[in-house]
């Protein structure tokens, strides 16, 4: 096991180059499944999530290949098996994508309950709605989905809610089914349109992908091409907070500007200086922080993923800050190791309320999700003393090498192996 072990106080300063979209990742290596030849992808990020999402192709029967970094190629035509092996799909909630992809090329897939980051109840039951819409049968047995159907109709489907990984499944389920497809009331975020672009490169027929209706024409063949995955916007964002809790001057490369409104708008509210280029954003702070409120929303609203982030920010800003995030249930888990830090957030349900102090200490503290883990990060970035961040395995299923990334624009942070202390008293009393 390892931890991130952080000096803080210094402001960050240089440049740091944006990696692929985890989220568009996740997605479109699944929908490799789909392409009836071989295809290669560029811009993969490196991070657990694509890892495990490779060893499901691969134990599948699929042939995955390292061509350069963060380019692959794959052929999934030698795919022989349509379950996903239950020790696999349990470890993250992308394994679901699965569902939709062999449901759509082998109109059969089995697959385990998904897991990843606890953040509350997140069921699945907006995906089977889509595959039921389109002909498709499913049955739970043993923490297993199944689906399945002799043949998938175009069909019209209607989410009773904002659903992002729903909408992801539907169309990998449609893209081949015969006939029309309409879904209303689509989620709308940039990995959607991401995969939607990757399968119409393909040969898909998929228009308004980025809106509410999204319409799939099923197509027969899907052929081979190389394609280059989005920049992570939710990556972007975590390094324009950092520059701004360090009161530093950080340029960001490889972004899409648009893609980072949301986050840009609150950034600037705050008191800070966001200056935006072609593929780049310049983050630097020139004076106070001021308190802002802001509730999350699906795209283009403000991302759930960036408020710990931004509730980290807030406790560093002068005034009471209010945050409001009812997308997932257990979004404020970490807020009891900012207060270790010193931080003072009080929270009531999907409300966290933070009283503003300007400073934070170092202390050891525990990520309890991904983005909570990098909220941690940030913390230990802008607060006097050490700061040691555990369990950073959450962090690194969506940021690649971020250690890196941050001493490469001057952070004091140094990955160090946790020695198993029971093992090692028992040899010293030995």
């Amino acid at each position: 096991m390892e931890k991130f072990v952080i000096t803080g106080g210094t402001p960050l300063h240089g440049t740091v180059t944006i990696s692929g979209a985890k989220n568009a990742a996740v997605a479109i290596v699944a929908a490799t499944i789909l392409c009836d030849e071989p295809c290669v992808l560029e811009n993969v990020p490196e991070i657990s999530d694509i890892t495990i999402c490779m060893k499901i192709l691969r134990s599948m029967g699929a042939i995955v290949k390292r061509v350069t970094d963060n380019t692959y190629y794959f052929d999934t035509r030698c795919i022989t098996e349509t379950k996903v092996p239950y020790e696999l799909a349990r470890l993250m909630r992308a394994s679901t994508y699965f569902l939709g992809t062999l449901l759509g090329r082998f109109h059969d897939a089995c697959v385990a309950m998904p897991g990843g980051c606890d953040l509350g109840d997140r069921p699945i039951d907006q995906h089977l709605k889509a595959f039921t819409s389109l002909g498709a049968k499913h049955d739970l047995h043993n923490g297993e989905v199944h689906c399945y159907a002799d043949e998938l109709i175009g069909s019209q489907v209607y989410f009773d809610m904002n659903t992002v990984g729903g909408t992801i499944n539907a169309i990998m389920a449609a893209v081949k089914a015969k006939g029309l497809t309409i879904i209303e009331n689509a989620a709308k975020e940039p990995h959607i349109v991401d995969l939607a672009n990757f399968l119409n490169s393909m040969g898909a027929d998929i228009r308004g992908a980025g809106t509410d209706v999204i319409k799939i024409r099923g197509v027969s063949f899907l052929k081979g091409i190389t394609y280059g995955i989005i920049p992570d916007q939710i990556e972007a964002g975590t390094y324009m907070v950092a520059a701004a809790a360090t009161k530093g001057d950080v340029i960001i490369k490889n972004v899409i500007p648009k893609h980072l409104e949301s986050i840009t708008a609150k950034l600037r509210k705050i008191g800070v200086t966001v200056i935006e280029n072609d593929e780049s954003v310049e983050v630097r702070v020139d004076g106070p922080l001021i308190k802002t409120n802001i509730k999350t929303m699906p795209h283009p609203g403000f991302p759930t993923d960036m408020q710990p982030q931004f509730s980290t920010l807030l406790t560093l800003a002068e005034g009471t800050s209010v945050i409001t995030d009812d997308i997932f249930d257990n979004r404020f888990k970490y807020v009891s190791e900012l207060r270790r830090m010193g931080a003072d957030i009080s929270v009531d349900g999907t409300v966290a309320v933070i009283q503003g102090k300007g400073a934070l200490q170092g202390a050891p503290v525990q990520a309890t999700d991904l983005r909570a883990g990098a909220a941690l990060i940030i913390a230990g970035l802008a607060a006097s003393g050490v700061t040691e961040v555990e369990n950073i395995h959450f962090v690194e299923r969506g940021y690649e090498n971020i250690d890196k990334k941050l001493e490469g624009i001057g952070a004091a942070i140094k990955r160090v192996v946790v020695a198993d202390v029971d093992v090692d008293q028992m040899r010293m009393s030995g």
